[in-house]
């Protein structure tokens, strides 16, 4: 694997991204099937990697490794089973969603490499807001240091298929943290989560977008 600190994954030249965004809320199930679509497009060689760009209304997802014990208001927002790894996580306006279809076939063909990539990636562009995000060898996501805690700022959950990747990134723009109670946020009890809002930065999620691609190709490579 990669040095965590400083990802660049391959890139072979006749590759680019494209990249989508979606203005409102995307509901979920539609989300899953246009991935779903995507994914399989981009296994036969018939479209390019893609970055999507979104928000969904409240809800819950569970990833491969979901416990029952984690969805602490069963009732509160619909709960959606996805075939990423991980346990629950929630989406809601106010937070970015990136969903990173990436050809692994293209890029050197090693999951903990496009992990530690993505991660890389959130980091940089937390750091475009002054904010420094870190990684957790026992923790997956981005964290953020506030005293003598630490909270969650940015969750990644992936799924890959025949080498191809999808589902990816949330970032905490500026979501209702008190949505967050209704789970047990990627099972861990110990620490809380929070946004870019609650750290007192006063922005929006056009600008993230932006942090996010002018990131981008340090880690990943060419956009188009």
């Amino acid at each position: 694997m990669a040095d965590r600190d400083d990802i660049a994954l391959g890139l072979s030249s006749s590759v680019s991204v494209t990249w989508e965004m979606s203005p409102g809320l995307t509901p979920y199930p539609q989300a899953a099937a246009k991935m779903d679509a995507h994914v399989d497009a981009i296994s036969r060689g018939t479209e390019a990697e893609r970055v999507w760009l979104l928000e969904h209304p409240p809800l819950y997802t569970a990833g491969t490794s979901a416990q029952d014990t984690d969805l602490v208001e069963p009732g509160r927002f619909p709960v959606f089973r996805t075939g990423r790894g991980g346990q629950y996580t929630y989406h809601g306006p106010g937070q970015r969603v990136a969903y990173v279809m990436l050809d692994l076939r293209t890029r050197g063909e090693d999951v903990r490499a496009y992990v530690a990539g993505l991660e890389s990636w959130v980091i940089a562009t937390l750091g475009e807001f002054g904010i420094k995000g870190e990684r957790r060898e026992d923790r997956v996501g981005v964290w953020v240091k506030r005293g003598n805690r630490e909270d969650k700022i940015a969750a990644i959950g992936i799924r890959i298929r025949r080498w191809v990747s999808f589902h990816g990134i949330a970032i905490n723009v500026a979501p209702d943290l008190s949505h967050f109670s209704g789970i047990v946020p990627c099972g861990i009890r110990d620490h809380g989560v929070t946004s870019l809002a609650d750290l007192g930065l006063k922005t929006n999620l056009e600008a993230v977008d932006a942090a996010l691609r002018a990131n981008f190709n340090r880690v990943f490579g060419r956009e188009r």
